[in-house]
């Protein structure tokens, strides 16, 4: 509780939901002008139908007007994304802010790219395993594995690995097992709230919609991974396993 406080979870959550909005979505109109059909994203993120025509009109105009210096603002853009989840993964952890230079920009961008398919990939790669008895089971093991590995690559490549993969490990299965709850939870709750949004509001609707279930999940992203960084940096015994040895956790670990 004190370090939800320290970190101001409220706040960041907010933070990291409206940039994940506004990086994302640039990034995967991008991804679609380059020869991508728009529905194999829309169907992933449960685009109403009255939404689907802007969408389709947005990828129409990129396609238009997207050269390689477009592209490149595009993608210089949505680092901001991964510099706000930097600031909350210094925070959480207690570290200084990694050195920003354009020998590290390849982390941003490989951040917000991972971040910008995980909305996509693991329904697309699931459909093909529903059909495997025992029903459902395989890709909600393939959404759980996917989600233990975001939630260890994210925090592990933006802070330059001083903090060691098995130290995040801990935050991402609490996130994993937050995730098994929020997916089907979102299944049955997001397409109906987006034709709802869109049908009385248009498409600012749908953002509002859109950025209410993006704060939901970057909280539990937030808090998962602190209860992780308590775990892992804990004095007791399963601290110790966590962290492979008998020493307290520093800043300069």
């Amino acid at each position: 509780m004190e370090g939800l406080g320290r970190i101001e979870v409220f706040d960041r959550a907010m933070t990291i939901a409206a940039q994940f909005f506004t990086s994302v979505l640039p990034v995967l109109i991008l991804i679609a002008t380059l020869g991508a059909n728009s529905d194999w994203f829309a169907d992933g993120i449960h685009i109403p139908e009255q939404s689907r025509e802007v969408l389709e009109n947005a990828v129409e105009a990129g396609g238009a007007t997207f050269g390689i210096v477009g592209a490149l603002f595009v993608l210089i853009s949505a680092t901001s994304l991964s510099r706000a989840l930097t600031r909350a993964f210094t925070s959480i952890w207690g570290l200084p802010s990694p050195s920003t230079n354009l020998g590290s920009a390849w982390r941003w961008l490989a951040v917000v790219l991972v971040l910008a398919l995980s909305l996509v990939i693991v329904r697309a790669a699931g459909e093909p395993l529903e059909g495997l008895p025992p029903r459902e089971v395989w890709p909600r093991l393939m959404s759980l594995t996917w989600d233990i590995w975001v939630a260890t690559f994210v925090p592990w490549v933006l802070l330059a690995g001083a903090v060691r993969a098995r130290m995040l490990v801990p935050g991402a299965l609490f996130f994993a097992a937050l995730m098994i709850a929020v997916r089907p939870a979102t299944q049955a709750w997001l397409p109906g709230a987006l034709e709802t949004s869109a049908d009385r509001y248009g498409a600012i609707g749908v953002a509002f919609t859109y950025l209410t279930w993006l704060y939901v999940v970057s909280f539990g992203f937030l808090t998962t991974a602190l209860v992780g960084q308590v775990i892992a940096t804990a004095p007791g015994r399963l601290g110790r396993r966590v962290r492979g040895g008998p020493r307290h956790f520093t800043q300069t670990e």
